[in-house]
């Protein structure tokens, strides 16, 4: 599924409106419509008593909209008005002045001590005071009205986007509305996606209110949540090299963990052949943990990492796999940072670049730029922060442009890891990916990621494919992993010790997972 940024569902409300005769009146109405339904499905509606929470503009609109489906199925249905109704324009004044011919009371509210007996004496609340629109922080009434909503513990509605919650970012402006189930309209927004705005939103519906698909799949919309897709079938009469051969430049003294989750991983999740190239000290210790790993031992440097007299030797090799991965623990010395610096332009081979190996060639981006085969790189916010030069505050303002700006700038394909990490391509396209969870944030899982990618693609996949399914596969393993032992505790080792389990639910299940297993969005 599509996701929007709030200009773009402006577009589309524009468009259906001019090119396709669907009034506004008719947009609201069915959006109402569709909050409705949810409320009947998840709570239901005769006998129950609902306060309604509505702000001056359209959001406050649709709630009326939903106030008076409400009182028309047998619920009592009570508009807080928190705006100003002579700033209702359109529908949303026409609505309006149809509630206030109904037995439906308003309560124009002053001051927030005036409706905490509604609110709390409410069987349920619906949320319309702020829509996508809102880039403020949340102040004075509107404020009081949305830390009641969330002290009152009643079950709360949000209409389109939780009241609060930025609608590009998903930032919480200052205060923002904690639901129990969320409605957006058209397509969901970036901000009902992301962190922390995903969480606020608590079960997330969708409606197309009538939208045809010609507008909501439109090719222009460029971000979308990482569907899965189907791996290749493994043939019987196949040998190792079938599968592909990844080569890991990884590892030193002082890292042994990051080489061998790397390199593991790529055999665990379907990869034929896994060479690792680390330094010679520590590939004894690794190997006998990772005895199916084919070693490749490097001269070190003084301190233990890999030595830049390797180079001519790593290039020759890289010319017999099909894919290699540097940097997963190469640390961050100031020789081994030189031969990152003169590998990456040098290798022929697509080419995933991590951890140590961000940082070493983040002063001198063109090596990247002029690379002539693909480039991955997955950074995290920090690792992110070094590529790009801004404050992780600042991305976390501002993820996707950033991204679809960065992965443009350097021809690459970035995949930027956290809670729903994001897969971006050089054309502006980005994934949201919605497999994983909380315990996964811990050592060694972004090496197990690396491998996971490199495997996907050595099964099959085009490079693009396989580094959005890495990333949901990595995911989805942790998620198998939670299952037995809880989201605390989870190792890069509980990660990696499911890939196999992981990759078999995958196949044996793909039809039921594409359908309903992430399903982060309900339709209605």
């Amino acid at each position: 599924m599509k996701i929007a940024k709030v200009d773009e569902m402006k577009d589309l409300d524009r468009r259906a409106i001019e090119e396709f005769g669907i009034s506004e009146d008719l947009l609201m109405e069915n959006a109402g419509q569709a909050v409705y339904f949810v409320i009947l499905q998840e709570f239901g509606i005769k006998d129950n008593k609902f306060v309604i929470l509505c702000g001056g503009g359209n959001n406050g609109g649709d709630g009326l909209v939903v106030a008076r489906k409400i009182h028309s199925n047998g619920g009592e249905a009570k508009v807080l008005l928190l705006g100003n109704e002579t700033k209702f324009r359109g529908a949303a004044k026409k609505n309006f002045e149809i509630v206030s011919k109904m037995p439906i009371e308003i309560l124009r509210v002053n001051s927030i001590d005036s409706i905490i007996f509604e609110v709390l004496d409410a069987d349920a609340i619906v949320d319309a005071i702020f829509g996508t629109g809102l880039t403020r922080e949340v102040s004075g009434l509107y404020k009081d009205a949305i830390q009641l909503i969330n002290e009152s513990q009643v079950t709360v509605f949000s209409v389109d986007i939780p009241s609060g919650i930025n609608g590009d970012t998903g930032e919480v402006m200052g205060v923002a509305v904690k639901a129990d189930y969320t409605v957006t309209f058209g397509l969901p927004k970036l901000g009902n996606i992301l962190y922390p705005g995903y969480e606020h939103c608590g079960k997330l519906y969708a409606s197309h209110i009538s939208f045809p698909p010609a507008l909501y799949n439109s090719p222009a919309i460029k971000v979308a949540i990482n569907n899965p897709v189907e791996l290749p079938e493994r043939a019987r009469d196949t040998y190792k090299g079938s599968y592909g051969k990844a080569l890991f430049i990884a590892g030193s003294s002082g890292y042994f963990g990051a080489p061998y989750f790397s390199a593991l991983s790529f055999l665990k999740a379907g990869g034929g052949l896994s060479y690792l190239a680390t330094p010679k000290s520590i590939s004894p210790s690794i190997a006998s943990k990772g005895s199916e790993i084919v070693f490749i031992p490097q001269k070190e440097t003084l301190s233990g990492s890999i030595a830049l007299e390797n180079k001519d030797e790593l290039l020759e090799f890289s010319q017999t796999v099909d894919m290699v991965i540097l940097g997963p623990g190469l640390s961050l010395a100031s020789e081994t940072r030189e031969l990152v610096r003169q590998l990456i332009p040098n290798i022929n081979k697509p080419l995933l670049i991590d951890g140590d190996g961000i940082t070493a060639i983040a002063e001198d981006l063109g090596k990247i730029k002029n690379r002539k085969a693909p480039t991955i790189l997955t950074p995290h916010l920090g690792e992110m922060s070094r590529i790009t030069k801004l404050e992780i505050s600042e991305l976390n303002k501002n993820k996707i442009d950033v991204l679809q700006h960065t992965t443009r700038e350097l021809n690459a394909i970035i995949i930027l890891k956290g809670a729903h990490s994001l897969i971006g391509y050089p054309d502006g396209t980005i994934f949201i990916n919605t497999s994983g969870n909380s315990g996964m944030a811990t050592a060694g899982s972004g090496d197990v990621l690396t491998g996971t990618i490199a495997a996907m693609y050595c099964l099959g996949l085009s490079l693009e494919d396989a580094a959005r399914m890495g990333v949901f596969i990595h995911g989805f393993s942790g998620d198998v992993a939670a299952v037995d032992k809880g989201e605390d505790g989870i190792t890069a080792q509980d990660i990696l010790d499911s890939l196999p389990e992981t990759m078999k639910l995958y196949r044996d299940n793909f039809a039921e997972i594409s359908e309903n297993l992430y399903d982060s969005i309900f339709m209605v």
